[in-house]
């Protein structure tokens, strides 16, 4: 399971007090994290998600309690921090930054169609429309310096077999950086992935886990979504799901004529940082009973990126 940091009872219901939500009827760990230690809580007026902030810098977090806000103040599907009675949104728990959100309805969607591609294309469009106006600042913790820097030692532990990709792939990315650079921007969440996307039937009822939020190009933001639901298992594109995708957002925000050429390159960058940080989360979790993703998954569909016949639609 990964929780990190396990609770007691007692502790969580001296914790919650400052509510005023009633009652402690019962709470849970959530196995689907790989970062943080998130638990179900059942209270008496409802039900809630809280999350003990295992990394990163806890400077940070006011920065994803205003974006939340933002989101939420947009009618975005997205689990905004609650406040106690004393207007406190960021606590301390267990000696850990803790937040206590609502839980949003839904269940994540493990094979999509079409139709949930589009919901995803849409809502990642509409999260960039209400972002790029007034874009609340903050750099990825890992991005493009990051993956340069990461990328050199990592290759080292690789199999001789997989270090061609790896170079070529971090040799472009030095190469168009200041191009990515840029493109037009807004906030991103930097992680939209399938167990990040809650449905309710055909509806995108939520998006959850902003703990990579970011500042940064929105054609970055689309290629990370799009590498994880328009995949195949063995690391191709699905073009119809991609298609249905990219169809939905355009509608709302259309392409730039630089996005579209750097199309393919934020493909392959994409790909690049995942399959490095799970490299590191392999490394860093080996023999421990937390969630570790395969970081073979976005080798391979790294490869499958080095022709990307997947254009823009519409662009300008």
């Amino acid at each position: 399971m990964s929780v990190f940091t396990p609770l007691e009872r007692h502790e969580l219901e001296v914790f919650l007090e400052p509510y005023g939500l009633g009652r402690l009827r019962d709470f849970q760990g959530i196995a689907a994290g790989s970062e943080n230690s998130n638990f179900f809580v059942s209270l008496e007026q409802g039900e809630f998600v809280l999350t003990l902030v295992e990394r990163g810098p806890t400077q940070d977090l006011p920065f994803f309690i205003e974006l939340l806000d933002v989101l939420h103040d947009a009618d975005l599907p997205v689990p905004y921090a609650l406040r106690t009675g004393t207007g406190e949104a960021l606590r301390s728990l267990a000696e850990k930054p803790a937040l206590l959100q609502p839980r949003l309805p839904g269940k994540h969607v493990a094979q999509p169609n079409a139709h949930h591609c589009a919901e995803v294309g849409t809502l990642l469009a509409r999260l960039h429309l209400a972002t790029c106006g007034r874009i609340i600042e903050r750099k990825s913790d890992r991005g493009l310096d990051w993956m340069l820097q990461e990328g050199p030692c990592l290759a080292l532990k690789l199999p001789e077999d997989q270090l061609p990709l790896l170079r070529d792939a971090l040799a472009e990315i030095a190469e168009v950086k200041d191009k990515v650079l840029a493109l037009p921007r807004a906030n991103l969440h930097a992680d939209l992935f399938r167990d990040n996307v809650l449905f309710d039937g055909p509806h995108l009822a939520g998006v959850i886990d902003f703990y990579n939020a970011c500042s940064g190009p929105m054609l970055y933001d689309l290629a990370i979504a799009l590498n994880d639901w328009c995949s195949e298992p063995d690391g191709r594109l699905n073009e119809d799901l991609a298609h249905a995708l990219l169809g939905a957002y355009a509608t709302l925000r259309r392409f730039t004529a630089a996005e579209a050429r750097i199309w393919p390159a934020m493909l392959r960058i994409a790909c690049v940082r995942f399959w490095l940080s799970r490299l590191i989360a392999a490394d860093s979790f080996a023999g421990q009973e937390v969630l570790i993703h395969d970081p073979a998954e976005f080798q391979r569909r790294l490869k499958h990126r080095q022709q990307v016949d997947l254009a823009l639609p519409f662009a300008l």
